[in-house]
């Protein structure tokens, strides 16, 4: 039974998303992924979104360029979080997916993330989900902790390197 669930309207999508992937298996979070175009599947997508909530899903990803329906849709379906990922697009670089996803209706919240910020996306997820579990909390300081410390080990080469060695 996944906890998220990770959709995207294309194949061509895969490359970004497979990010929030990524991360959720580093946090151990189990999910789910789907191809679901808003607009080539409209009853596909209506079904998958109803019956999340009743399959143990806690939160969606939804990732999508341009119009940028997908998202949007998923909220309008699904009572729980919506993470909206814009993707990247060929002639506005992904601004249509922003303005897409973040000017929702009122009453149909979508979480917007950066362009392609898949990744961003599934640490959202987990947060949301470490509210009321407190080993998923503790898994997310440690990543922080393990962050700050790359950080600074990276310093500590180009202290000890300079930069054109670097």
């Amino acid at each position: 039974m996944a906890t998220v669930g990770i959709v995207m309207g294309s194949d061509s999508d895969l490359g970004v998303m497979s990010k929030a992937a990524e991360m959720l298996e580093e946090l151990g979070i189990d999910y789910e992924m789907q191809i679901i175009s808003a607009h080539r599947e409209p009853d596909e997508l209506i079904a998958w979104a109803r019956a999340a909530e009743s399959d143990g899903m806690k939160v969606m990803i939804a990732g999508a360029g341009m119009a940028a329906a997908l998202p949007g849709m998923c909220a309008a379906l699904f009572a729980l979080p919506v993470i909206g990922v814009p993707l990247s697009g060929k002639k506005l670089d992904g601004m249509d997916a922003v303005y897409s996803i973040m000017q929702m209706p009122p009453g149909i919240p979508v979480a917007t993330v950066a362009i392609d910020g898949a990744k961003n996306a599934a640490i959202l997820a987990a947060r949301i989900l470490a509210v009321g579990d407190d080993a998923m909390l503790a898994k997310l300081k440690q990543y922080t902790t393990d962050m700050k410390e790359q950080v600074k080990a990276k310093n500590a080469h180009l202290q000890e390197v300079g930069y054109r060695n670097y």
